[in-house]
C-alpha cells in the first residue's frame, strides 16, 4: 500500500537577504507540511527572525521563492500576506498600548483574512481573550498589562486574523515553569484546530514536546533539518547552538 505524502503548505527555496555586506540569510530552503509544528532554531543572530520577516513581507527578499498553498509570496505586501492566511507574533511584542486588550484583538478580526464588523469582532475577540488565559482583563489597556499578558494579547490578535499558518517568534520565552506548561498545551490546542505552526524557540523542552520537525540555522545558513531528537544530537548543531564541541570527547579519550 502506498502511503500518501504530506501536503506541503509552505515551501521556501533559495531564500537570501543581505544588509549591506552582511548576508543574514543565505540560500535557505525548507518545506512545512500542513498540520505540523516546525521549529526554527539556532543561536542568536543566525537569521531566524529575518526568515519570518521575509515570509510575512516585513522585509523583501533579495533572491529565492516563498510559496504558500502553491502561490508565490515574494513581492507581496504585509497586509496581503495576512489576507492570504498567515499570521505572526513578534520577538519584541507589538501591542497597541493606548487600546484595550479587547480592542487589540478586535483589530485582527476586523482587518484579517475575513474582515468582520466591530460587533462580530468584539464577540469573537472576547472568546479568544478567554482562550489565551486573559479572562477578566479584556478592558485593561495594553500599557497596563504585564509583558507576559501582552504576549497573550498578541497571540489572540494573530489568531483573530483566522490564519492557516501561524508564526511564533519566541512566544514561550520568559514564561515560568507553570506558564510554560500552559503555553505548550495552548499551542497543541491551536495545532489540533488545523493551524500549521512555525515557531522560533530557545526553550528545548518546548521544541521536544511540540515540534514534528526542526530547521536549524547558523550564520544565516541551514545546517540541519529533521526531527527534534535527530537535529539536537547532530554534532554541527551541538557545536553551533548548544555550545558543545563534538571533538572534545575524542580528544579527551
Amino acid at each position: 500500500m502506498t502511503v500518501p505524502s504530506k501536503e506541503i503548505l509552505l515551501s521556501v527555496s533559495g531564500l537570501r537577504k543581505a544588509f549591506g555586506g552582511l548576508v543574514a540569510v543565505r540560500d535557505v530552503s525548507f518545506e512545512i507540511a500542513r498540520g505540523s509544528i516546525a521549529g526554527l532554531i539556532g543561536p542568536n543572530g543566525s537569521g531566524k527572525t529575518t526568515v519570518l520577516n521575509l515570509i510575512t513581507a516585513e522585509l523583501s527578499a533579495d533572491a529565492g521563492s516563498i510559496r504558500f498553498r502553491g502561490e508565490e509570496l515574494v513581492g507581496r505586501r504585509p497586509f496581503e500576506v495576512c489576507r492570504a492566511r498567515i499570521a505572526r507574533t513578534f520577538q519584541l511584542v507589538r501591542v497597541l498600548p493606548g487600546m484595550t486588550a479587547l480592542e487589540n484583538v478586535m483589530l485582527g478580526r476586523m482587518f484579517g483574512a475575513e474582515p468582520a464588523s466591530p460587533t462580530v469582532a468584539a464577540h469573537e475577540a472576547e472568546a479568544l481573550i478567554e482562550r489565551v488565559g486573559l479572562g477578566g482583563q479584556a478592558h485593561m489597556f495594553g500599557s497596563q498589562l504585564t509583558y507576559i499578558d501582552q504576549k497573550r494579547v498578541e497571540l489572540a490578535r494573530a489568531l483573530a486574523t483566522r490564519p492557516q499558518l501561524l508564526l511564533l517568534d519566541e512566544w514561550l520565552a520568559g514564561l515560568n515553569p507553570t506558564e510554560l506548561k500552559v503555553g505548550i498545551a495552548l499551542i497543541r490546542q491551536i495545532k489540533a484546530q488545523g493551524i500549521t505552526i512555525v515557531m522560533i524557540e530557545h526553550v528545548m523542552e518546548a521544541i521536544r514536546a511540540l515540534c514534528d520537525t526542526c530547521v536549524v540555522l547558523n550564520a544565516g545558513e541551514k545546517i540541519a533539518e529533521g526531527t527534534p531528537n535527530a537535529v539536537l544530537s547532530n554534532p554541527l548543531v551541538m557545536q553551533a547552538y548548544l555550545g558543545a564541541d563534538p571533538g572534545a570527547e575524542d580528544a579527551a579519550a
